[in-house]
């Protein structure tokens, strides 16, 4: 499917934009008050990271329909050292380098189902100096993971337990660029 014909995926301003994106996020993603904030001060420090970038999807009115942020892995960030253990054990260790982290990505519900998402990560992707991408998500069949395996995102290790996090995740893998529609198999 192409992305909505009205939406636009380009640059975002996400500090400008932080409040305006975890509204967004928290439709997406079922979120309190409380974890929106704590979400706030977290994405504000991630924008201070070296190569932090973030791409928004905006409806011709301005409003926000979805976005992306991410930025080169480094093993010191909170994340890489809560799943580092779990990719260890599983042999995948080696993808903590020389990758690009998708922090968030996140459609708003009216406009899932779209493309947006599919054009978000491609295109925050496909300019990252990176070879390769990781992500966590959610560890349950669901249409977010259905997308990443679409582009070739494979599992990397399964069951990982955030603290803070009631559900289990899924750490994926995908080298870079992603594939696109039509390609399927090993590159």
């Amino acid at each position: 499917m192409a992305p909505d014909s009205d939406v636009t995926v380009g640059p975002l301003d996400l500090a400008a934009r932080v409040d305006e994106a975890l509204a967004v996020q928290a439709l997406a993603f079922g979120l309190g008050a409380d974890e929106v904030a704590v979400r706030r001060h977290i994405v504000l420090r991630h924008l201070t990271y070296p190569g932090a970038r973030a791409l928004g999807a905006t409806t011709p009115d301005g409003r926000l329909a979805g976005f992306v942020y991410g930025m080169p892995n480094d093993r010191a960030h909170w994340w890489s050292t809560v799943v580092e253990p779990y990719l260890r054990n599983n042999g995948a260790e080696g993808w903590l380098d020389d990758s690009f982290v998708i922090t968030e990505l996140h459609v708003h519900p009216d406009f899932q189902g779209r493309g947006l998402g599919r054009a978000l990560i491609t295109t925050i992707t496909d300019g990252a100096a990176e070879p390769r991408s990781i992500l966590s998500a959610i560890d349950t069949e669901s249409p977010a993971r259905a997308l990443y395996r679409a582009l070739g995102y494979l599992d990397l290790a399964c069951r990982v337990q955030f603290p803070s996090a009631f559900r289990p995740y899924a750490v994926m893998g995908a080298p870079l660029p992603l594939l696109r529609r039509g390609h399927e198999g090993p590159r």
